[in-house]
């Protein structure tokens, strides 16, 4: 009987919502151990109560996650779609406006599947110009408000200016940065969590 009263409160494999990771090498552990990088933690940090699934692939452009998605979605039917790309097309000097309209696709797709979706910004370094970077940093916001999705408006806020927090490519943060990553996204994403991971209910 005592089983009985137990088992109704455990969410089984079938039951937990999956939280689908769709990055570049910032969530895909660049050059540290992926134990380390910050989805494992928020993997940890979420035990039982969802499934994570990281598609994120290092060099990972807007097109590439574009044409990956569709799949994604349908083999996962992810409760929410943590989507953080962009950063290369900035890097590689792509048109924002192409950005924009491949973000916005799996944005659409992803709220047509019934998944939330929470967006991670990124910023690209000064010497691309400000012009370029303003427009680049714009899209984030444009699609936040657009598609009415919650937004984190810089990843890296707090890391990529520290030295220490930085590998030596300037790009990519440290094993010691992927815990003030996640502590970034958390905000944003405890609410969304909330319903789905009960020890989240008091947070």
């Amino acid at each position: 009987m005592l089983v009985a009263l137990i088992l109704p409160n455990v969410l089984s494999a079938d039951e937990r919502p999956t939280v689908l990771v769709m990055g570049d090498s910032l969530s895909a552990a660049y050059n540290i151990e992926r134990d380390a990088g910050w989805v494992t933690l928020l993997e940890e940090r979420l035990g039982d109560d969802a499934e994570v699934i990281n598609a994120s692939i290092s060099g990972e452009t807007t097109s590439g996650g574009a044409q990956r998605f569709p799949e994604l979605l349908r083999q996962h039917s992810p409760a929410l779609v943590l989507l953080e790309l962009g950063g290369n097309d900035g890097l590689r000097g792509l048109s924002p406006q192409q950005m924009q309209a491949n973000l916005a696709q799996m944005i659409e797709q992803s709220q047509a599947a019934g998944a939330k979706v929470l967006l991670l910004g990124i910023d690209i370094p000064p010497n691309y110009g400000q012009a370029y970077r303003d427009a680049f940093k714009r899209v984030f916001t444009r699609l936040a408000d657009t598609y009415d999705v919650p937004l984190v408006p810089f990843l890296l806020e707090g890391v990529a200016l520290d030295d220490d927090l930085m590998q030596d490519d300037d790009i990519h943060p440290t094993a010691d940065a992927q815990p003030m990553i996640l502590e970034n996204v958390w905000p944003a994403l405890a609410p969304m969590l909330k319903g789905h991971a009960s020890h989240l209910a008091a947070d």
